[in-house]
């Protein structure tokens, strides 16, 4: 019998259970394009109450969902104010500058993915003729597993409101922030105009995201969501999955959290690895390596039949690293936890 893989890449590679398939299979459907789908309904009204938002709009992934609310807050030319390191900026593909023609203004954050308020304020533009206006403030919560303290989203954001900026939540794992904090979603719903979350990353949904946010808005976002693609049919059956993923999976969240941190404190002890354990909040670990190292060790995690994406360059404290991300995911059990520390321990150079 064939070792299978264990898949450390991200919460996004799960499988479907037979209780979610079940759910897809039996789901009532109609065609969301024309706004007759009831499980999407369903789906969206169900997001929308847990924020306390008034309107909520299902898209295929979350790289739309945030195109879409930056594009819906910005008019062409206008400028969005995020984090150097944030999804919108860094890994979704510079979408809201090449599609939407919106200037992205990354600012640098901390280990944490704190924006520094001196920073924030005085890169808030008034569009002079000379300079674009700031249009939106974008955050994202967690940043790398990490959970932002409530308080200093709640600083940033009220400096973004006095400087009559609207603000935007990448949550896409959000819902690892509100298990670990014990804030809830309508906490957040209360601090952001909009915030996009996904259903395929710890939460177990094969595809898609929600945007919620107020009615306008939404309608708005429906009208992009059509423009750029992601207007889908029979979609219910895939908003079946996200139902029973939020009515099944969000509390079984701390597990991951928890197995995310036995594997932290036991690479730690690993010769080749510098784990900073500090920033284990949720289901990311990661595992920092001399760069002449990094390709032998990824040789040998994929020669063991553990997945992991190659490390990427990372400077810390004015040393270039080789940074591994470990995420701990419903599909990964203490078997895959136990098998990747071995493998670490058994690396040779």
């Amino acid at each position: 019998m064939r070792t299978r893989f264990s898949d450390f890449r991200s919460d996004t590679v799960t499988s479907p259970c037979l209780g979610m398939r079940h759910a897809m299979y039996e789901a009532n459907v109609g065609d969301d394009d024309y706004s007759d789908d009831p499980t999407v309904k369903k789906l969206e009204e169900k997001v929308a109450s847990l924020f306390d938002k008034p309107s909520a709009l299902f898209l295929p992934s979350g790289t739309q969902s945030n195109l879409i609310a930056i594009l819906t807050h910005c008019q062409r030319g206008e400028e969005v104010i995020t984090g150097k390191e944030y999804h919108v900026y860094a890994w979704e593909a510079g979408g809201a500058s090449s599609l939407g023609g919106v200037i992205v203004n990354p600012l640098i954050t901390d280990e944490t993915g704190a924006l520094n308020l001196d920073d924030l304020k005085i890169s808030i533009k008034k569009g002079n003729g000379h300079e674009p206006s700031t249009r939106l403030l974008s955050m994202e919560n967690t940043f790398g597993g990490i959970v932002q303290p409530y308080e200093k989203l709640e600083s940033v954001v009220q400096l973004a409101r006095a400087q009559n900026l609207s603000t935007h939540l990448d949550g896409a794992r959000l819902a690892n922030a509100v298990v670990k904090s014990g804030n809830s979603f309508n906490s957040y719903g209360r601090l952001f105009d909009t915030i996009s979350i996904c259903l395929s990353k710890g939460l177990g949904a094969p595809v898609g995201s929600v945007l919620v946010g107020a009615p306008n808005f939404i309608e708005r976002a429906r009208r992009l969501r059509k423009q750029l693609g992601g207007g889908m049919r029979q979609s219910g059956i895939l908003a079946a999955a996200g139902i029973y993923a939020i009515e099944n999976n969000l509390n079984r969240l701390s597990f991951d959290h928890e197995n995310a941190f036995f594997l932290a404190k036991n690479l730690s002890q690993v010769s080749m690895f510098r784990v900073p354990l500090n920033i284990v909040h949720t289901n990311i670990v990661f595992a920092d390596i001399e760069p002449e190292n990094a390709q032998a060790m990824y040789n040998h995690l994929t020669n063991d039949k553990i997945k992991v994406n190659y490390p990427e360059p990372k400077r810390i404290n004015g040393k270039i690293w080789s940074r591994f991300r470990f995420v701990v995911h419903l599909d990964i059990n203490q078997e895959d936890i136990n098998k990747l520390i071995e493998s670490s321990n058994n690396f040779r150079k």
